[in-house]
């Protein structure tokens, strides 16, 4: 009988599961309306509606994607699950058909019209529950499926359709059969349809029995096979004739012996390789055992190359493949030297940072040449899988080793040179954080014990010498950073990218283009030009684009007949490259009025930043634009608090604040660009643009300036001082505290930059601001 209405009841579509009245259930939820609705439902009176999806594939169904007639039930707890989902106990109250579906807020309400069910049993009734119940337990003894307590709860319920409902849950039917349990609102047809279900259910039981014995006899006569095999394989080994899977064992066995394994290691082979000559070769464990055991031999455990401890040789080497990079060679022969001396230095952990194009994993290659060891190569970009560095475990299907001991068995020796490039490329999900697991790799305390969940037995990785290489070393977690020894590689000065051009790149382009030096000659001031006006980076990569490109061009009017050979010069390279691409010198050809040139650091190396401030009438409106990140909007405050402190002393009226609006403005909009390190600069253009004193446009600045005007020190002065070099700058002004790094500057670039060292603003703007005209 249908009961009161109720209105507003937010609903639960559910996806693959019924609940009927009086039935106590736990379900997740984990859909974002779901959630919603019983937050809602649990704020008011715990009730909600739940109605099940007509397709189980819809994330978000719409009214006509649920059933009309469902559950009304009342919310017990919720509680939050790791995963983030959420597990709600639930109890259903009364079957309930909903109406007037809307949208309320984030989730669906409908009104609900509840059934209530006759409690008075006649004659007919009782004698279905007594007929339902009996077949009930001869089911429940039948299948296994049914628990003696489930069984005695089901004899003690005396309600009717508390009854057909119980047993409707405990029963295996499908989601549609189970709506239409639910749907029965008469109490007498759901008992008769659960009688005659469970008649079915029996002689579908009788089928499975009668399946599985069949099963169980087929297994049986495999097992006696099996028997017979293996006596036959014991009479062929007392024969001496040794076919099929007795010569495998045996060539096996001999491989394990020669790996030359640790003790532990070995006890593992012999053991696995006991198993796989039990096992039946038809079996599938055969194959993973034969794959693991074929890991285990191709894997180097004792075998090293010897390392030449030739420090001539190697410096040699080095200065042969790369230009400068002299704190990096340093380093290296550093290392050999030592080796040397001691013979049982493990080796050093070392990263490689610096823009992309500089050179680092040439390099890498080329310490692996010096040294005579091995060279490997893993790139991290992109790998968010922490079974990627530790190997899946052996219960997967498919499953195989990390990547680490991958890269050991190609370079089949335990003391290779270990390239991990891009390790800041690494990201993490829910299939783990690889950047964790890395930390067992690049530990020396830990990596002599590096655990593989294949391979299941402790690596020595002590011996082997990890060179990672960056581009971002603020993208690497810190304690990742904290295992590696960093050495910064900022870029190249315009004489070492014209030295890398003649002594590398065009040789290698020429060659890679089939053409002779007497066919293709570059000009050294073509060659310049190429630099200054077709490239602007901090390494060489676009530079022997420009070459190939040239090459390439060259080629081509060779085999048409044009020439016979090619001078490039700089009037050739306006034909062959088009237009220049870059300006080179000072970004400003005339001195202005409230435009500072600052310097800037990036993931790429450094460049210059234009900071424009523009005043308008107004009332002391700040405007920041350019795409600028939180820090140096702060910047700008600050810079702005320091000016208006010290307006008297900069001749400025100090009610300039409530006369004109301040805009600052950092070109190239689109490009964000954030740091403390443009605080002197902002400065310098605010008081150039309050006092009309024009700032110098051969000076370059940074620096972070505080409330009191005292300018902090900042990092990346190498890369900065590269790119006011590129940008022709001839005056530099950093904070004292820098001069300490003034030493990490090519010698060549210090010549031609006079530094100016402050540590206060009022330095800052009498070396830049220039006399009003």
């Amino acid at each position: 009988m249908p009961s009161n209405q109720k209105k507003n009841i937010p609903l639960l579509p559910l996806r693959g599961v019924i609940v009927y009245p009086t039935m106590l259930l736990h379900i997740d939820v984990g859909r974002e309306r779901s959630v919603f609705a019983i937050e809602h439902a649990l704020a008011n009176d715990h009730q909600v509606f739940l109605a099940t999806q007509m397709d189980l594939g819809l994330e978000n169904p719409e009214k006509e994607d649920l059933h009309r007639l469902g559950t009304l039930a009342t919310i017990k707890s919720m509680t939050q699950l790791p995963n983030g989902t959420y597990r709600v106990l639930i109890e259903g109250v009364q079957r309930a058909h909903w109406s007037a579906y809307q949208e309320a807020d984030l989730y669906p309400v409908v009104n609900v019209q509840g059934y209530e069910e006759e409690q008075e049993k006649d004659a007919e009734t009782e004698a279905l529950m007594r007929t339902l119940i009996a077949q009930f337990k001869r089911y429940a003894k039948n299948s296994n499926r049914i628990s003696d307590e489930t069984v005695e709860t089901v004899e003690g319920i005396q309600e009717a359709g508390r009854l057909a409902d119980m047993i409707a849950s405990n029963l295996p039917l499908k989601l549609s059969a189970k709506q239409e349990v639910l749907e029965m609102t008469d109490v007498q047809d759901r008992l008769e349809w659960l009688i005659s279900r469970m008649y079915n259910e029996q002689e579908i039981m009788e089928l499975e029995r009668k399946i599985n014995e069949r099963v169980k006899e087929a297994m049986e006569r495999t097992q006696k096979e099996f028997y017979l095999r293996e006596q036959l394989r014991a009479i062929q080994t007392e024969l001496g004739d040794k076919d099929g899977k007795g010569i495998e064992i045996a060539e096996l066995r001999q491989k394990i012996k020669e790996a030359d394994m640790p003790e532990g290691v070995l006890e593992a082979a012999e053991r696995e390789l006991d198993r796989y000559e039990k096992i039946p070769s038809v079996s599938a464990e055969s194959g993973i055992i034969r794959n693991y055991l074929d890991w285990l031999i191709a894997l180097p455990w004792s075998h090293a190359t010897v390392d030449q401890l030739d420090l001539a040789k190697s410096e040699a080497i080095l200065n042969r493949d790369h230009e400068g990079l002299e704190n990096v060679k340093e380093r290296i022969l550093e290392y050999l030297a030592v080796r040397q001396m001691t013979n049982s230095l493990r080796g050093p952990i070392l990263c490689l940072d610096g823009p992309p194009g500089v050179g680092k994993t040439s390099l890498a290659r080329s310490i692996a040449e010096s040294l005579g060891r091995k060279f490997v190569r893993l790139s991290l970009g992109g790998v968010r899988d922490e079974s990627e560095i530790r190997g899946h475990r052996r219960t997967y299907v498919g499953a195989m080793p990390g990547r680490i001991i991958q890269g050991m068995k190609k370079a089949e020796t335990i003391n290779p040179v270990f390239l991990l490039d891009e390790i800041d490329k690494m990201s993490n999900d829910f299939r783990g954080d690889p950047s964790s697991a890395m930390l067992e790799v690049l530990d020396p305390e830990q990596n002599s014990t590096f655990s593989d969940h294949y391979i299941e037995e402790p690596y020595d990785l002590s011996n082997v010498l990890f060179i990672a290489t960056s581009n971002d070393l603020g993208a690497i977690p810190g304690p990742l950073r904290d295992r590696m020894e960093v050495i910064s590689i900022p870029g190249y000065t315009e004489q070492e990218k014209q030295s890398i051009a003649v002594n590398y790149l065009i040789p290698k382009q020429l060659q890679e283009h089939g053409l002779t030096k007497s066919q293709v000659r570059f000009q050294s001031q073509a060659i310049l030009e190429l630099v200054r006006y077709y490239t602007r980076e901090a390494g060489v990569r676009s530079l022997e684009r420009k070459i190939a490109s040239i090459c390439r061009k060259a080629a081509r009017q060779i085999l048409a007949g044009d020439k016979k050979s090619l001078t490039i010069s700089p009037k050739t390279l306006q034909v062959l490259l088009g237009k220049k691409l870059f300006r080179f010198g000072q970004a400003e050809t005339v001195n202005q009025v409230g435009m500072a040139t600052g310097l800037a650091y990036t993931t790429v190396g450094g460049d210059t930043l234009q900071i424009e401030v523009s005043l308008s009438p107004g009332k002391g409106k700040l405007l920041l634009t350019g795409k600028l990140g939180d820090v140096m909007k702060e910047s700008a405050q600050t810079a702005l608090s320091y000016v208006r402190s010290k307006a008297v002393d900069f001749a400025i009226d100090p009610e300039f604040h409530e006369k004109w609006d301040i805009h600052i403005h950092v070109p190239e909009g689109a490009t964000p660009k954030d740091g403390p390190s443009a605080g002197i600069t902002i400065v310098t253009a605010l008081v150039s643009a309050l006092t009309e004193h024009p700032v110098r446009r051969e000076v370059g600045m940074t620096g972070e300036v505080t409330l009191r005007g005292r300018v902090l020190p900042i990092g990346g002065l190498k890369e900065k001082s590269l790119s006011a070099h590129r940008a022709g700058l001839r005056t530099i002004i950093i904070p004292k505290d820098n001069e300490r790094d003034l030493d990490d500057i090519p010698e060549s670039v210090r010549e031609e930059l006079t530094f100016k060292l402050v540590s206060d603003a009022q330095e800052v703007l009498d070396i830049a601001l220039e006399e009003k005209k």
